[in-house]
């Protein structure tokens, strides 16, 4: 048994003092019970208001246990968002091919966005805050470095697929050109601290990629 796996055990008769007469929580059942509550307390007080205290009272529990597995307020939302949005970045299960360049592009671009729109402006500003800025890149993990060349992949074959279709000769465009929508949509997050709208996403597409593309033509 390691560490671990012994402090999930140790916490049981803490969790259990408030816990139904006959339910013992441990180990994963528990852990998913404070994740459970935090997304319940986020979505009825938002995250300015939301407490280790709030969640630990809504899970039944002390709050040294939820402390014992989450250092921080952060750490503990990041992982509820993982648990109950969408992964992020929410990457289409399959690469938009609408038959046209640019409602391709932007179905994509909204496929990632639409996540950021139901995590809420409030809990990326607050993530952001709390993190500080020395760790902005890896905040929301929005777009961690890991997923990068998943959704590179995905822009490319958007653009394979307009070639195919006689929109556009790849060979003319910059890998620069292709992440520079995904790498616009990192920069209106990371500076606004809110979820990117579609007003945006189309002064992305159409005020700034697409001219991008014809001019490379």
């Amino acid at each position: 048994m390691d560490n671990n796996d012994h402090h999930l055990q140790s916490d049981q008769s803490e969790s259990d003092k408030n816990t139904c007469k006959g339910t013992r929580r441990r180990g994963k059942v528990l852990e998913d019970a404070i994740l459970e509550a935090a997304w319940k307390e986020l979505c009825d007080v938002g995250y300015n208001h939301l407490t280790m205290e709030g969640v630990a009272a809504r899970a039944k529990t002390n709050k040294a246990v939820v402390y014992r597995r989450w250092a921080n307020k952060p750490t503990l939302i990041l992982s509820v968002l993982h648990k109950f949005v969408p992964p992020l970045p929410l990457l289409p299960k399959e690469v938009p091919d609408t038959g046209d360049l640019r409602n391709d592009v932007f179905s994509f671009l909204h496929g990632i966005a639409k996540p950021l729109q139901i995590i809420g402006a409030e809990t990326i500003h607050g993530l952001i805050v709390d993190f500080g800025k020395d760790k902005l890149i890896s905040i929301p993990q929005i777009i961690p470095p890991k997923e990068e060349d998943k959704l590179i992949t995905a822009m490319t074959t958007i653009l394979k697929n307009a070639e195919m279709r006689g929109e556009v000769k790849l060979e003319k465009i910059s890998l620069r050109i292709i992440s520079l929508p995904l790498d616009l949509l990192r920069y209106e997050l990371l500076t606004t601290h809110e979820p990117v709208s579609d007003k945006i996403i189309h002064e992305i597409v159409d005020d700034i990629f697409m001219p991008l593309i014809r001019h490379n033509q």
